[in-house]
């Protein structure tokens, strides 16, 4: 089967979907089928891969790699990418990762002309939130994520309490954490928190640490990546994944289990579909709940073991073999 492979974003840009993107290609290699990637990322990497990455392709290209392809697949919807299938009859997958919102911008239909396209495609969906927020029937499909980097090192000293681990915005919840570490101080558990990633709300989470007398708990770690964040996680006995924001899945959940960690997070979006059997789930934005939770794992260790022993079965729904094999039975069907 000859695939093209549609992914706005791609690698060396960072970011769920361009993680997902790349394993799935290399999954539908290993299959046996011929892929071609197209994506609007234009920067450029070292790597070498074993097959055609197209960056920003002009028309009369894209309409070539249109009519080359048995299956044309969208890793997310992408209307400049996908425009040839007006002039050229392909079976058009798309598998949706984000929640199609209409625009804040005067007179931008891009959201509504999706929505009506999509009745003439095959869909899937990251998680059953996503599905139910489509207007046509949806497959569901979890996301996969990379085994041989997120995976239990036994060597690693499980020596520190609490993890988050993604991009410091509000969206997140991290100032939730704070607020649950104050609570659990006025307890008597002061457990430790290490916050690896970046962004603009580093020093405002500095900043609260310390007006709750919290800052001696908490370190801001940075952004790692790779067999190095993989070794820090292993390290943690709970990951936290406190987001206001209704996430579509929670990929960085599946991460934290495959590290061995137990996670609480938010009970929204997709994430207590990544979580599973996992972990535990509280009301958005409730601090005093997250607090109750993180009691409960800090002082129950054998709830946390019961909690990692659902881990194995969980976690092969969503080996990336799996989830590439759910696809291409899709791509079959259509």
């Amino acid at each position: 089967m000859k695939i093209l492979f549609t992914s706005y974003v791609f690698a060396p840009s960072l970011g769920g979907i361009e993680s997902v993107s790349s394993l799935l290609v290399l999954e539908f290699l290993k299959a046996g089928h011929e892929v071609k990637v197209v994506t609007k990322t234009r920067e450029t990497d070292d790597v070498p891969r074993p097959y055609d990455l197209i960056r920003d392709p002009g028309p009369s290209e894209l309409l070539k790699l249109t009519q080359w392809c048995d299956v044309f697949f969208q890793n997310n919807i992408s209307l400049v990418l996908s425009w040839p299938l007006l002039f050229i009859r392909r079976p058009w997958i798309v598998a949706h990762h984000t929640w199609l919102n209409d625009s804040e911008k005067l007179f931008d239909f891009r959201p509504r002309l999706k929505r009506f396209l999509l009745r003439y495609a095959t869909n899937a969906s990251i998680s059953k939130p996503i599905a139910d927020a489509l207007p046509v029937s949806s497959v569901i499909v979890g996301n996969p994520y990379a085994p041989e980097i997120f995976r239990q090192i036994p060597e690693v000293p499980r020596d520190r309490e609490l993890l988050f681990l993604g991009r410091l915005v509000s969206d997140k919840g991290i100032d939730l954490i704070l607020e649950a570490l104050a609570e659990l101080r006025r307890r008597g558990l002061t457990p430790r928190l290490s916050i690896i990633g970046f962004g603009p709300q580093l020093p405002l989470l500095k900043e609260m640490a310390e007006g709750l007398n919290v800052a001696s708990q908490v370190e801001f770690i940075g952004p790692m990546k790779g067999d190095e964040l993989a070794h820090a996680v292993n390290a943690h006995q709970i990951m936290i994944v406190p987001s206001y924001w209704s996430e579509p899945f929670g990929l960085v959940a599946l991460e934290g289990i495959a590290c061995g960690c137990a996670v609480i997070a938010s009970h929204n979006g997709g994430l207590p579909e990544a979580v599973g059997p996992c972990g535990m789930t509280f009301q958005p934005g409730d601090s005093m709940a997250l607090a109750n939770a993180i009691q409960k794992g800090l002082t129950q260790p054998q709830f946390r073991e019961n909690l990692q022993r659902e881990a194995k079965a969980h976690l092969e729904k969503f080996n990336p073999a799996e989830v590439a094999r759910r696809y291409l039975e899709l791509f079959t069907q259509s």
